[in-house]
Order: structure tokens, then sequence, then C-alpha cells
């Protein structure tokens, strides 16, 4: 079976969860992957359907927009009101079929706008003109159990009655209260049937609509803090009450709503929000077409940081009740939700179980999805304490709030405390402080200790005490004596400084594993149907033979603790024996070295790039190789050359390039790009946690 049909009992379901937990269970066996709509309703200004655009940015989907869905919601009711139905019908199976033929499997999103009798029929029709498998879902969230079995039966009736298979139905968003019993209930009602229940509690984080959406279901006017729109509103409080008196009632990232004269709750949520010793507020919606007064504008204009204000015509308790009307969506960039939606739906939902049903898919080929997954999965099994020296950068503490909250790694910050603590809640976050350490170098009891050892490690070169303990200051030779005395496993650093003054600490201090003469580096290279790792792309200007034999062993190591087989091949201008000159006599006298120390690898060099990873090239240029036209591993003669390649690769066909990732340490040091994103922070920290693993 090669489509899956998801549709609700109801709109608002929360089908982005489901759709999500689907597409990543499928993407780690199947690489051409469609989304399909057969119905979407068009939004004011172009704006394309949410979860349609969720699914194909997330996992990178090969597919255009416009070739999600059959038509609009505007273009179907028109086909219905003049009772073409067939036409309609007709029109989503055309389109559906191109889908077909060019992917291995089409997720299918049924329409859920108002799902009145005809739009619900018509979602039977569809799944089954589709010959596809359903799955059914319903929100569970105030509905009694009687009324949740009862809108799965009729539900289910519904598509058997058509001969549609359904493969199963989940209750979304159950109350954790009731959370056994529902499950059991559910069980109960539908024993004889042959289906797959799941039951996905309710999660406050999902439910949690950001200030934006807000703003935009409420036609809200943006008086301030427009930067902070991101934020997320846990729990709606209206503020009547004095400043004394609501201030310990406070909620964590509670949105308050007052009417917009009150100047002092304005204020005083924004000293609140400055001081450690209360939660962090989402924002402030002002109420009743009243906006502050001049001076408090006044007062608001000058500050360097001020919380999301927005401001609405309507009464108070008209407010209240829209805002409870806000519906919250998974957007791409929204990390934190879209990795809860895909640990609930791995608890929750059994898809090994729905695979079954549906059948063996067609495979070509693992992607690169499975080996992201694999990264935080591996570094979660045994979880490291990663050190993270740049704990003012934003993008470091949104990475520490997720790596954190996920179990992917424990983690250090440096820093000043109070200055940390005071970023994370103006940025809204929500860190576990149990599990993240605090430290401050200058006031640290090892302080000390680390200088002491520096000098005892350097003084040979000239160091001095006093220059030791200078040189300790420094944020990056701290967390590197912190690797190497045990008080953290890895350390991940340069997103605010350079590659040299990340990993220069690391070459004095940690030193090179025994055996191993250089550190270099790799990148692992995510293309479209693969993964590749290059070295050395980043260190070592231009190696020697002894040096290009090593990286060659030191990388094929790297691939296998990452779970691919190495199959290295040392990079030139000519392959096998066909060229000569002094760069290609390096290559091979490499090769050759390094095929004498490791005859347990599967080694070749000489060879070009194509020979190297085109299998018909590879048979005509160097008949019987073990790696031609299949080599996973591609040692670079020279950095010039490494680093121009995987960038022009990164460019030209969009690959994730995760690196560089350094190797030949004692223990485990990674760089950052300075331009990195937060997805690139929690790759590098995954791949450190794993490195710390195998040390």
């Amino acid at each position: 079976m090669r489509s899956l049909y998801l549709t609700a009992t109801e709109p608002h379901c929360g089908k982005s969860l489901v759709a999500l937990g689907v597409l990543e269970n499928i993407s780690r066996t199947t690489r051409r992957i469609g989304v399909f709509c057969p119905v979407i309703q068009t939004r004011a200004g172009g704006e394309t359907n949410k979860n349609i655009d969720l699914l194909i940015t997330h996992f990178e989907l090969n597919i255009e927009y416009g070739d999600t869905y059959a038509m609009t919601f505007r273009e179907a009711s028109r086909l219905l009101a003049e009772k073409r139905y067939d036409d309609l019908l007709n029109a989503i199976i055309q389109k559906y079929r191109i889908l077909e033929e060019r992917y291995d499997f089409v997720l299918c999103l049924g329409s859920d706008f108002s799902l009145e009798p005809v739009e619900f029929n018509l979602n039977v029709e569809v799944a089954r003109s589709l010959d596809a498998h359903v799955l059914i879902m319903a929100n569970a969230f105030h509905a009694s159990q009687d009324a949740l079995v009862a809108a799965f039966n009729t539900a289910l009736e519904a598509f058997k009655a058509k001969g549609c298979p359904v493969v199963g139905i989940v209750a979304n968003r159950v109350p954790p209260e009731t959370f056994s019993e529902t499950g059991e209930a559910l069980r109960k009602a539908f024993e004889e049937e042959d289906i797959i229940i799941s039951v996905v509690p309710d999660d406050r984080l999902l439910a949690s609509p950001t200030i934006q959406e807000i703003a935009e279901q409420l036609n809200a006017e943006v008086l301030y803090g427009d930067d902070k729109m991101d934020r997320l509103a846990h729990h709606y409080m209206v503020i009547a009450m004095q400043m004394q008196n609501y201030l310990g009632r406070l909620k964590p990232h509670a949105l308050l709503i007052t009417p917009g004269d009150r100047g002092e709750i304005i204020l005083s949520a924004l000293q609140a929000q400055q001081s450690t010793n209360y939660p962090p507020i989402a924002g402030l919606v002002l109420a009743t077409g009243e906006r502050p007064a001049p001076t408090v504008k006044q007062l608001l204009d000058g500050l360097p940081s001020v919380l999301p204000i927005i401001a609405v015509e309507s009464e108070t308790y008209e407010t209240v009740t829209r805002l409870n009307d806000v519906h919250s969506h998974i957007t791409p960039d929204n990390l934190n939700k879209i990795e809860t939606s895909l640990k609930l739906f791995d608890e929750h939902v059994d898809m090994e179980a729905i695979l079954e049903h549906l059948g063996r898919i067609h495979s070509r080929g693992i992607p690169p999805k499975r080996f992201l997954y694999n990264l935080l999965q591996w570094a979660r099994s045994d979880r490291k304490r990663i050190v993270l020296p740049e704990s003012t950068d934003p993008r470091i503490l949104k990475a520490t709030e997720f790596l954190v909250e996920r179990g992917i790694a424990d983690i250090v910050l440096l820093g000043d405390r109070g200055e940390i603590s005071s970023l994370i809640n103006q940025m809204g976050l929500s860190v576990d402080f149990k599990r993240v350490t605090l430290i401050n170098p200058a006031d640290y009891p090892k302080f000390q200790d680390y200088a002491n050892t520096l000098f005892e490690l350097r003084k040979h070169k000239g160091l001095t005490e006093e220059l030791a303990a200078e040189t300790m200051h420094d944020i990056s030779y701290f967390a590197t004596m912190m690797v190497y005395k045990g008080d953290a496993d890895g350390m991940v650093s340069g997103a605010r400084h350079t590659t040299a003054h990340t990993i220069r600490p690391a070459f004095q201090i940690v030193k090179t594993k025994p055996g191993i003469s250089v550190v270099s580096s790799v990148f692992f290279m995510c293309l479209e149907d693969r993964v590749l790792i290059y070295g050395d792309c980043a260190v070592i200007p231009k190696p020697t033979a002894e040096e290009l034999s090593e990286i060659a062993i030191t990388s094929a190591e790297t691939a296998k603790a990452f779970g691919i087989l190495p199959r290295v091949a040392l990079l030139s201008y000519s392959s096998g024996t066909s060229g000569t000159g002094e760069e290609v006599e390096r290559v091979r006298r490499a090769t050759r070295l390094a095929q004498q120390r490791r005859p347990d690898l599967l080694i070749e060099g000489p060879i070009q790039y194509d020979a190297a990873v085109d299998e018909e090239v590879g048979r005509s240029k160097m008949p019987g190789s073990k790696v031609a036209g299949r080599a996973t591993v591609l040692i670079f003669p020279d950095l010039n050359t490494g680093n121009n390649t995987y960038k022009a690769v990164q460019r030209e066909t969009g690959a994730i390039a995760i690196g560089p990732v350094l190797q030949g340490l004692n223990k485990p040091v990674n760089d950052l790009s300075r331009g990195c994103t937060v997805e690139d922070i929690l790759n590098t920290v995954a791949i450190t946690a794993i490195q710390a693993q195998h040390a």
C-alpha cells in the first residue's frame, strides 16, 4: 500500500501531530514522499496551507506546493452547488494519480473545514477512489467518552460501508486525568475491529498559541515586541486587581489581559519579566480600545527591550471569549513543537502495527532523515555532559531548551548566572535548571586548579603562572579545560568565535589520541538519497602522505561510530594508475600507507570524485573495485579542494552539511559556524555526545 488517508471527525483535531509522526517514520526507509490535500481552504494574502507548508519544509520534500492539492474549497463548493459531484471527484483523482507515479508514498490529508455530511462523505469517496488505507482522528479534549466512541463509530461505519480499509483510530488531546480510562473505553468499544487504537495525551506546549497567532486571529495591533511574537501563551490571566495582589498569582508563560489604561499593570509586568523571582510572561493584551497614556508610552519607547504588547478594541470579557477560540498551529520554525509532536507520536501511536496494515512500501534507499533521527536517539541513549561556553547567544539558549527538554544531553553554560537567567526569561524559554549547570569561570572553585594545570601543560612553551591564570578567563580555554579534567564530556563552540579560537585550546590541552599525529575534521554531507563523509575540509591545509593516510583511517572510524559502513576513497585528478605527477603520487602513497596500517578497511585511491560516487563511472574507470561507485568516505587531497567542494555541493544541491566535526582528539571538541542555526547546534551537540560515548 502506497498511501494513507488521514481524516478527522471534526475540525481542529491536531492532524499535524499525526502527519509529522507518520512521515517521520516513513522517511526512515522511503526517499520519495509526497503529500496531498484533495481540497484546501484559501486564505487572505495567498497564505499557504499550514499543514502542507509544515510537512514540505520540515521533511524537505521534493514537491511543489501547487502539486499538493486538487482544488480550493471555493471551487469544490461551486461544483457541488452545480451538482457536478463526479467532476469534482475526477479532478481530485487525476491530480492524485500524478503524485502516485512520482512518489513511493503519499500521505493524504482529508478536509475538515466544517465536516458537514456532504464534506465528510466526500472524504469517504475520495479515500475509496484513491485506494488508500484510512486513519481516523478525533479531538478528545472536550468530549465525553461516550461522545468520543460515538464519533469514531459513526466514521468507522461510514468508511466500512464504502469498502475503505481503516487502519486505526487516534484520540488526540486526551486530558491526562482521564487518559487510562479513555484508552480502556476505546479498546473495549472496538475490540472486535481489526484496527490500531491510539490515545495521545493533551500537551500544554502544543495547545499554546504564539503571540503572533493570537494577534492575527484577534486582528490586534502590535504595539511593542514585534521581534518576540514567537513566544507561547500557556495561560490566559485577566488582571483586574492591584499590582501587589496579581504578581503573586502569575503563572509561567501567561498572557495578561487588562484594559489599555492600566499603566501600572503594564509597567509592573515589565519589571516582573526582568526579575528572576517571577516566572516568564508571554505578553500583554490591552483591551477596551484604550492605549497606554502618553507618559507611559514615552517610558516604553525608551526601553531597550519590551514584552509583546498587543491591543484590541473589544471589551475585556469579549476579548477573553475570543482568546478561547484561538487555535495554535505547528510551524516549520518551531522545533520545540515539532519535537514534542514526534515524541508524543512515538510514545503513543504504534506505527509499526500501522505499517503492517499498509503493507510493504517500496524503498529506493535510506534518506538522510534517518541519519539525523538516529543522531538524537544515539545521544539520548547515553546522555553526556556538554559545555556550551557562548551562553549569551540566543541560538545557544534556544538549543539548550530543546536539548534538555528532549533529554539529548546535560548542558553546562558559562557566564554570569543572573545575566543568563535574565536572557532566558526575556526570550520566554522554559529551561529545566536541574539539568543545566551555570558556571561563572571567575568565581568557580576549580578555577585556580585549572590555571595550574594549564601552566604545567604549557610551561615548556614559555607560559608563566600569571599568563596561565589570565588565559583561563578565556571561555574557550576554560571550557576545554573542563573537558580535559573530566568535568564535561565534550565542548561545542564557535557561534560567536572563529574556528581558530575554538580549536586552538583543544590542540594545546586535550591533544591527540595515541597513535594519531594530527587533528583533522569531517563534514557529514546529507544529500538527497544518502549521507557521505567528507574529510578534511577545515583543518589541515596540505597534508603529507602520512597525514593523509591518518585522515583516511580516522574518518573511517568516525563513519563506523555513526552507523555508516566505511568505503574510503582518496580523491585525486586521476583514477587508479592512469595519472602521474607529484600530487597524484602523494595520494597514491597515502593510500598504500592506509591499506598497510588497516588492511581490514575498504580503502581505494587515487580515484576521481565521479568514479568514487557513481556506480556506472566507477565500473568503467576501476572495474572490480569494492569502493568505486559506492564510496561513503571521501578524502580530499588538500584543504583548498575539500573546503570548496563541500560548499559547492551544499549550495548547489541543498545538502545539509554537518560539521566540521573534529576527529583524532582524546576528548571531543567541536566547532560551529558563526552563521549556524539552532538545528546546526542541536546536530553538533548530538555528534559531540556520541563521540564522547565512543571516547
